[in-house]
């Protein structure tokens, strides 16, 4: 055991390759690499194919008794017992296989030279990662692809056992490339907003009351005093640009006590925010988000292909398009789009779920876009606060941001 009994002033003798890393370039070489135990496969009682895993990169480890001197028939049974998801370490040699390794993500082989149990699991798991890994045929997470070619239907996880046991779920591949993608568009929103010269600022969370109307707040006592989880930060957004902090992001926990079971409605959720101030024209502000969600799109795409080619492997998505410059469209136009079409809709009134979802496949079509902002809702429709037009009353000086015929943000 190490213990973190060497002498800190010595380096480190052992140098670790990361599975990712492992390439033709290595071929021949040996190597050193720790990851977990993902599945293994007995070839008789002198040999054993072993699957490494780390984050969502594998590769196949080969060993045969007899093979290098050594090897011994006692360290292939050893290495036939190991159980799934122990932590272990390899010692070997990549090289490049006769055939075409199906199932890893690195097609190099790596022969074994040296096999170390570091931490071992115990071995029965409240599910098998394989079946939690399942592409997934329908939003029920009931059924799942198995097989090779994709007819037999097999049970999936259910997402109350994922819950129940977290942390091995986390373990998935596809896990793992959402927390990076997540952590990447956090990354992006800060690293556009940043080059913009915004500065990121830190509300409270909790409050003597709540920041907007229409929704329920969590109450909690803060010591002797009522309070309540934050809304939003709009209001400190906004005292912000009072202060002449003139643009401002903020990147946080959102709470609202709204008890609606539809994906419209969360709990709870990380809201990114923005606020800025506009000399002469409020699409000052609708230009800056178009250029973000931009920028966002963009380098998701280039910067995380293999995340979001993981995601898709088990949650097939269609390619998400956006348009540059965005896509704006008039409330007023947006009407005439859907009248077009033989949906009704009240001129000077909001647009239900159904109108929202059937205004996004139009634009779709009519643009390419699965993004693009609708702006001059009726004034009736909206917030007190919400500026009317000089032009018409009847209408306001507002907008929201759609993804896919869903608002993900309002304004005014």
């Amino acid at each position: 055991m190490n213990q973190s009994t060497c002498d800190p002033e010595v380096r480190f003798t052992k140098k670790y390759t990361e599975i990712a890393d492992v390439s033709e370039k290595l071929a021949g070489k040996q190597i050193r690499i720790r990851g977990r135990l993902d599945n293994t496969r007995k070839a008789g009682s002198k040999g054993a194919f072993l699957v490494m895993r780390d984050r969502y990169d594998t590769i196949q480890c080969v060993m045969f008794a007899g093979d290098e001197p050594k090897i011994s028939a006692g360290m292939v049974k050893f290495a036939q017992k190991i159980t799934t998801e122990s932590i272990i370490e390899i010692v070997g040699t990549p090289t490049k296989p006769d055939g075409e390794i199906k199932g890893c993500t690195i097609k190099m082989e790596l022969q074994i030279n040296e096999i170390w149990c570091l931490s071992k699991s115990a071995g029965q798991l409240p599910f098998q990662l394989v079946d939690a890994a399942r592409q997934v045929l329908d939003q029920t997470l009931e059924m799942a692809v198995g097989g090779d070619t994709g007819d037999n239907k097999m049970p999936v996880v259910k997402q109350d056992v994922r819950l129940d046991n977290r942390i091995i779920d986390l373990r998935l591949p596809t896990n793992q490339a959402i927390f990076r993608v997540q952590s990447g568009v956090c990354q992006l929103f800060r690293e556009f907003f940043y080059s913009k010269d915004f500065i990121e600022i830190h509300s409270p969370k909790t409050g003597a009351g709540g920041a907007e109307g229409g929704s329920e707040v969590f109450k909690l006592k803060y010591f002797d005093q009522p309070a309540c989880l934050a809304q939003s930060p709009q209001l400190y957004k906004q005292m912000a640009l009072c202060g002449d902090l003139k643009r401002v992001i903020e990147i946080g926990p959102v709470f609202r006590a709204e008890d609606s079971n539809t994906n419209r409605h969360l709990c709870e959720f990380t809201g990114l925010d923005m606020e800025m101030e506009f000399k002469d024209h409020y699409f000052e502000c609708l230009d800056v988000l178009g250029e973000m969600m931009v920028f966002m799109c963009k380098n998701l795409k280039k910067r995380y292909a293999k995340e979001l080619s993981v995601i898709n492997d088990q949650y097939p998505f269609e390619e998400f398009k956006i348009k540059e410059p965005i896509v704006k469209v008039d409330f007023q136009d947006g009407v005439k789009l859907l009248k077009e079409k033989g949906f009704e809709q009240d001129p000077l009134g909001d647009l239900s779920t159904k109108n929202e979802k059937a205004l996004g496949a139009i634009i779709k079509e009519k643009y390419d876009t699965d993004f693009y902002i609708l702006f001059g809702f009726p004034t009736a429709a909206r917030a007190f606060y919400s500026m009317p037009t000089v032009a018409d009353p009847r209408y306001s000086n507002s907008y929201d941001l759609f993804m896919r015929g869903e608002e993900i943000t309002s304004g005014a």
